[in-house]
């Protein structure tokens, strides 16, 4: 395991060492969780794709209201 230090705003070491108190932790721990979570939410660029493309287009079959009746039923309550 590697050891490294970190400057945290002062808010934020507070918010973390009560999370540790309260689910009796080590502030160590408060923050290898964080970074776990962070590297599942952010995977690399390689693995996701350089760049996110929508979903393509497709036919969702006829529109079933008409064109008069449309606007009234998208601003119904």
């Amino acid at each position: 395991m590697i050891r490294t230090q970190v400057q945290l705003p002062d808010g934020l070491y507070r918010d973390a060492k009560r999370i540790a108190h309260e689910h009796e932790m080590t502030l160590a721990e408060v923050v290898r969780r964080g970074l776990e979570h962070m590297v599942r939410i952010y995977p690399r660029r390689d693995e996701a794709g350089d760049v996110w493309q929508p979903p393509a287009p497709r036919r969702l079959g006829s529109f079933r209201v008409s064109d008069d009746a449309w606007r009234e039923l998208a601003n119904e309550a």
